[in-house]
């Protein structure tokens, strides 16, 4: 028999060297698991600090070599073995490229939301069936359980409405779903803390990462022309005009990579009432801008979807809808659309809906799926 009901079945634990994987890996080892932490390799946070406005180094980046040795320090104290997977190359292809590419385009895209589709969940899952793990668990605010009777596993939002990281794991599929293991979705950011605390781990004081990884500073135009620089390649010319809704044109820009929806600062022009970034133009280059009001809109579509609690939406549908991470789910009709794109129409208008983006859809607290506006 074995020393304790959970001691056969092994988990491999994604170990970010922050407090919530670590709090993760401490709760699970007191629970009596064996457990195996992983860490992913994804960038080398010095690769482009030679070219000009890189910074050497930047406090507060997920997935540095400081998270890594945390990590590993964390694995120590719990004595549990802990691994660290090179996923560097996949990472750049997954993430980085069609992360350059989107901003090249006029879109802003979320790189945190395709890594984990393609390699937080994914490729951990893979590492541990390798290693022999059952499943794998993160320190994601999030919940997850099977639903008998739609037969389905069911990605709900967690206790901590602040830590609500289900807008960037809409992505999941029903098998990553099954094998994963979100620990804290019942707990609140203080208790986890405490917890770390108690089980005596340096951590538990660590300030949450605010950074993109790759991106130092938050500066994406001088990451975009450094890493072009690096790969031999000039940042395109997409310089064009800025133009009014009305279409008069009232000043220049260097290029649409620079620009967001709904963005205000470094537009360069001078104007009695503040001006927003309304629409990109990639075909003109040409760049919309207006009044925030003119920011208002009622309706978006999507595609490139994923449906977690319902197979596939066949008819109209009410739901809420986050347009952002940090943005309050909104009420919405959302009905089907060709090609397996959908429309939301809201009931009332909301600001800056950005193409590049995702759109996840909830029912009450259930995600029901989401996709990528367009």
């Amino acid at each position: 028999m074995p020393e304790h009901p959970n001691s056969d079945q092994t988990i491999a634990v994604a170990m970010s060297g922050g407090v919530d994987s670590s709090a993760v890996a401490a709760l699970l080892r007191s629970q009596g698991y064996t457990l195996v932490g992983l860490t992913l390799q994804l960038w080398n946070q010095r690769r482009l600090s030679g070219h000009e406005g890189m910074p050497e180094a930047v406090q507060g980046r997920c997935c540095s070599i400081d998270d890594v040795y945390d990590a590993r320090h964390v694995a120590e104290q719990l004595d549990i073995p802990y691994y660290v997977v090179n996923q560097q190359d996949r990472f750049e292809a997954d993430v980085v490229k069609p992360f350059v590419a989107e901003y090249l385009a006029g879109r802003t895209p979320i790189p945190c939301t395709l890594c984990n589709n393609h390699l937080k969940f994914d490729q951990l899952l893979t590492t541990a069936r390798q290693i022999g793990a059952d499943r794998i668990a993160t320190g994601h605010y999030a919940r997850n359980h099977f639903d008998e009777t739609r037969q389905r596993w069911i990605l709900s939002r967690p206790a901590d409405h602040t830590k609500d990281q289900t807008y960037f794991l809409f992505g999941l599929t029903q098998e990553q779903l099954s094998r994963t293991l979100f620990p804290l979705g019942e707990m609140q950011k203080p208790a986890v803390r405490e917890m770390a605390s108690d089980a005596g781990l340096n951590v538990a004081s660590k300030p949450d990462s605010q950074e993109i990884c790759f991106i130092p500073g938050g500066d994406y135009n001088v990451f975009l022309k450094a890493y072009l620089d690096e790969q031999g390649e000039d940042l395109p010319d997409s310089s064009g005009e800025l133009v009014s809704s009305s279409g008069e044109v009232i000043g220049r820009h260097e290029g649409i990579q620079s620009f967001t929806v709904g963005q205000r600062k470094g537009l360069g022009l001078t104007s009695s009432d503040p001006l927003y970034v309304l629409a990109i133009h990639p075909d003109s280059h040409r760049v919309t801008v207006g009044s925030n009001d003119q920011l208002m809109s009622t309706d978006l579509r999507a595609n490139r979807l994923n449906w977690i609690s319902i197979p596939e939406l066949t008819e109209d549908t009410r739901v809420t809808i986050k347009v952002r991470h940090r943005h309050t789910p909104a009420s919405a009709t959302l009905s089907p659309g060709p090609d397996g794109t959908v429309t939301a129409t809201f009931d009332e208008p909301q600001r800056a809906i950005t193409p590049g983006q995702a759109a996840v859809f909830y029912q009450e607290n259930e995600v029901v799926g989401g996709g990528w506006i367009f």
